[in-house]
């Protein structure tokens, strides 16, 4: 415990250059005077730490210290750097220390904070962020897991799952694992995922070497593709959340997207979503299903008037 926390103490004295034992002893939440100590057993070991006592004193490595970092340029210190932020983002499990440390190293990468991701959706809480280190846990230690689902019908469903992999595609989380209520690989989206339990249970299974998502894509070929009219006054949304060679301006200025998906509540409801500035061109079962919904939905205000 000891070594480990020297070795933290001399990546921190490096990241932030200039420290005192107060602010060591907390974040070590250790007396200051095992900080003290700490520093004598540094010293003896070669590692040139300076301490001055009184006004503008501390603690801190003589100038220039750094830890050797001649095996990877720049470019690939950045590389590297900017692949911890990611895992940050994600809330990786240790990823934040590792930072520390690779900052700590590769001190021209520190400096490209212009770099800040988050995954989580607009509005979410922190049990959103939380949930993806709990399955990276469920799938290296390989425990079973236990979650309610909601498909794209809103249904709710009871899955137990050996959870094989962690995937982030098209602007969402996945987690692709065995179901075993359908007995075959299924992929699952982490925001429709509640009550997530894992489970004591391990499991043994391996994804498949010829597993890929392409081959589940392959199902969106059966699909229905949908030709919308969106007005340009919801042009914002149509670039955020559609692909460029999907949408087209036409003569009259509005906006006509094609795009493949099943026709169900999810779609209508998310269609609905964009109000008055969206028409279903066709297929003519879809511009029935958005009319009749609207519909119901006008109805239901009126009642609620009333």
């Amino acid at each position: 415990m000891q070594i480990e926390r020297l070795v933290q103490m001399v990546f921190y004295i490096i990241n932030h250059g200039h420290v005192t034992a107060r602010e060591l002893s907390d974040y070590f939440n250790v007396s200051t005077r095992t900080i003290y100590r700490d520093i004598n057993i540094l010293t003896i070991a070669g590692i040139p730490v300076l301490s001055a006592k009184g006004t503008g004193g501390g603690i801190s490595l003589i100038e220039g210290y750094t830890i050797d970092r001649s095996l990877l340029s720049k470019e690939e210190q950045q590389s590297v750097f900017q692949g911890l932020q990611i895992l940050q983002a994600a809330k990786y499990p240790n990823a934040e220390m590792a930072l520390s440390k690779i900052s700590a190293v590769f001190r021209n990468a520190r400096d490209s904070q212009w770099l800040d991701i988050d995954f989580s959706y607009w509005g979410s809480d922190e049990k959103e962020k939380i949930k993806i280190s709990d399955l990276q846990y469920a799938i290296l230690d390989k425990h079973v897991i236990r979650f309610q689902y909601f498909n794209t019908e809103l249904k709710r469903s009871e899955r137990v799952i050996e959870p094989l992999r962690l995937l982030f595609k098209s602007h969402a989380w996945y987690i692709v694992g065995y179901c075993r209520s359908k007995e075959e690989i299924r992929t699952f989206r982490l925001t429709r995922i509640k009550k997530l339990q894992i489970m004591p249970e391990i499991f043994e299974r391996e994804l498949p070497l010829d597993y890929s998502m392409v081959s589940e894509g392959r199902e969106r070929c059966k699909l229905p593709v949908l030709k919308l009219k969106f007005s340009p006054e919801i042009a914002h949304r149509v670039f955020d959340e559609f692909q460029e060679d999907q949408v087209n301006i036409g003569e009259d200025g509005n906006y006509y997207v094609a795009v493949q998906y099943e026709l169900n509540n999810w779609t209508v409801h998310y269609l609905l979503s964009f109000g008055k500035y969206v028409e279903v061109v066709e297929p003519e079962s879809a511009r029935i299903m958005l009319r009749e919904r609207a519909e119901e939905c006008n109805d239901d205000k009126e009642g609620k008037d009333i």
